[in-house]
């Protein structure tokens, strides 16, 4: 299993503590799952890690003479699988019905109360693996909470990049985890810039939820529990759309479940981007190879304010394959989502209520749309400031 560069195909091991290709481009990860096979999830396991058939983990640490058992051998004499020494008992969250058209993925039911700790524990589980005894990250909270939290179980030194204005809340909690918390002023993306000249210039490993494969390798366990959980695909899909997180580990999930006659056929996805923080949308309504230039303007959608999508490219590829729809959230339509969503007993956090926001903007400019999924990707409390 290597990293494949993106841009120029130059591969290394996954062992490389370079964030990315000399050339600049993003590491793939050259891993083919096996085909995906309901006999080969793991029952007694009630972790995202009973899909750990359908991942590319190196299962056992501290093997002899550098071998790693694979999950289908035997771990050898007093080894740890690395995941299980990280779990937290990530995953399994319920799927809830909210009305009669419209279902709820609770991924807010989570160790660090969001979806991002999918993504974390598969990264963290590797860099155990592998030998990582320090991370660095960048993140508008959720994603350096969740990094924050697995490092501190795996016993990985850890410190997070925030931009100014982040939620304190969330900072309270990366620094509950022993974390080194760095607020930067300005953008999320300055931010971004400002831990990448660290990496670079100290080598540090950079746990990140956008440059790292392993991340998206997790986040694509969602749609492997909605098919468990319903023994379907329902046929709108709904996801937040930043950094492409969610929607590329989504997508990659779909494809899989395509290509072992699982589904027959790829749903409607539906992806969400802020409307005051829009590159992608912008592309898409151009028919652009690469994310529009924007400058980001403040937003309560904090989680999807990205101005300028590392894996734009990567990500408007997918869009164009599946003919994948990008709407934008209308700003002044989300505290008004998300109240509706406490109503009936569900408190999520603004970028979760943009969602449910555009969906009720789509319905209200297209009709009535059946059979939905609408991911609650933070809880409540984080985002009450």
């Amino acid at each position: 299993m290597n990293f494949v560069c993106s841009r120029c195909g130059k591969k290394a091991p996954v062992t490389t503590f370079r964030a990315q290709c000399e050339c600049g481009g993003l590491w793939k990860l050259d891993f083919q799952p096996l085909r995906f096979d309901p006999d080969l999830i793991d029952r007694h396991e009630w972790s995202l890690f009973r899909y750990r058939a359908f991942l590319p983990l190196e299962e056992s640490e501290g093997a002899s003479n550098g071998r790693r058992a694979t999950s289908g051998e035997p771990a050898p004499d007093g080894a740890c699988p690395a995941w299980r020494a990280v779990s937290l008992g990530e995953g399994m969250t319920p799927v809830v019905r909210l009305d009669e058209d419209v279902l709820l993925k609770m991924d807010y039911f989570m160790p660090t109360l969001s979806f991002k700790d999918r993504g974390a524990a598969v990264l963290i589980a590797h860099c155990r693996a592998i030998g990582v005894d320090s991370v660095i990250q960048d993140s508008s909270g959720n994603a350096g909470n969740s990094i924050a939290a697995y490092c501190a179980r795996a016993g990985i030194k850890c410190e997070i990049f925030v931009p100014d204005g982040t939620s304190p809340a969330k900072i309270a909690m990366i620094r509950s985890h022993g974390a080194q918390v760095t607020i930067v002023p300005g953008s999320r993306d300055h931010c971004a810039d400002v831990c990448r000249a660290k990496v670079a210039q100290e080598g540090i490993y950079y746990a990140s939820h956008v440059y790292n494969p392993f991340f998206y390798e997790g986040t694509k366990t969602y749609i492997y529990e909605v098919w468990e959980q319903l023994g379907r695909i329902p046929a709108h899909l709904f996801v937040p759309l930043g950094n492409g997180t969610l929607f590329l580990g989504m997508v990659k999930a779909l494809e899989e479940l395509l290509a072992s006659d699982i589904i027959a056929k790829m749903p409607k996805v539906i992806a969400v981007q802020s409307e005051r923080c829009d590159p992608l949308a912008r592309a898409y309504e151009d028919g652009a190879p690469s994310p529009a230039q924007v400058t980001p303007l403040p937003t309560l959608a904090e989680g999807i304010a990205i101005g300028a999508p590392m894996r734009g490219e990567e990500i408007l590829e997918y869009i164009y394959k599946y003919n994948i729809k990008v709407i934008t959230a209308p700003e002044e339509r989300i505290l008004e989502a998300r109240a509706a969503l406490a109503g009936r007993g569900i408190y999520c956090e603004h970028t979760s209520a943009a969602t449910y926001a555009a969906y009720l903007h789509w319905c209200e400019k297209r009709g009535r749309t059946y059979d939905c999924l609408i991911p609650m990707c933070g809880a409540g409390l984080k985002s009450d400031h």
